[in-house]
């Protein structure tokens, strides 16, 4: 792993692939937010732009949420603006962001487990429908952002949130625990049929290449820490 030493700020920032030459993406391994930062996060490799007027999005994380904070669960940054951002909000409800809506659409749904915990969000354009999915059980339908697109072009990051493409981060937003399981697919799907074997066609885990920032640790289903990574 690539480390380089930044100055006189006297932090190490290491950054390496997160898919090893030959390996089957990401398949089969967690990536691990030990603590609060600004400076650790994931950089996403989609297998397609996000051009979307129909998504569902699923993610397994395993989390002690914080008290009385934001917590970014995926965000996707381009064309100067937050086009699609999950959140675990201050309050404990849970919040999608399209387009740099000042107004998100909320949800009181039960808690990311430590054990844990399979979190899907589907929507769609034509009729704005936007739905959480929870280990499989749907929460009540919502409206939010009718007839809007989300654009392509940006950068998909986990662990941190993106105020500019790629930047800009607030240490208070970061993600602490453990992500896997990231699958985007440009339709509306029936979550509950939706399991970890079922790779995205937009962000597919299982293939997934990405770039690691900081001190993200990835571990092997088994619990096995990974230690080898291709330095880029």
């Amino acid at each position: 792993m690539a480390i380089a030493i930044i100055g006189a700020l006297l932090f190490i920032i290491s950054t390496g692939l997160c898919a090893t030459e030959g390996n089957q993406g990401l398949q089969g391994k967690s990536l691990s937010f030990e603590k609060q930062t600004y400076s650790n996060y994931a950089i996403l490799h989609p297998k397609k732009p996000l051009n979307l007027d129909a998504f569902t999005l699923c993610l397994r994380v395993s989390a002690e949420p914080p008290g009385n904070r934001d917590m970014i669960l995926f965000s996707y940054f381009g064309n100067g603006a937050d086009q699609l951002n999950l959140w675990r909000e201050h309050d404990g409800r849970f919040s999608l962001y399209l387009a740099s809506s000042k107004e998100g659409v909320f949800f009181s749904l039960p808690q990311i487990s430590t054990f844990g915990t399979q979190l899907c969000v589907t929507w769609e354009s034509s009729s704005g429908t936007t739905a959480f999915w929870v280990d499989g059980k749907m929460s009540v339908r919502k409206t939010y952002r009718k007839k809007h697109k989300v654009l392509g072009g940006g950068t998909v990051i986990l662990g941190q949130d993106q105020d500019s493409q790629g930047g800009h981060f607030d240490v208070y937003q970061s993600y602490v625990g453990e992500i896997t399981d990231v699958n985007l697919w440009d339709f509306v799907l029936p979550c509950e049929f939706t399991s970890e074997a079922l790779g995205g066609n937009v962000i597919n885990w299982g293939e997934a290449q990405c770039k690691i920032v900081g001190e993200v640790k990835m571990y092997e289903s088994g619990g096995n820490y990974v230690e080898e990574q291709i330095v880029e």
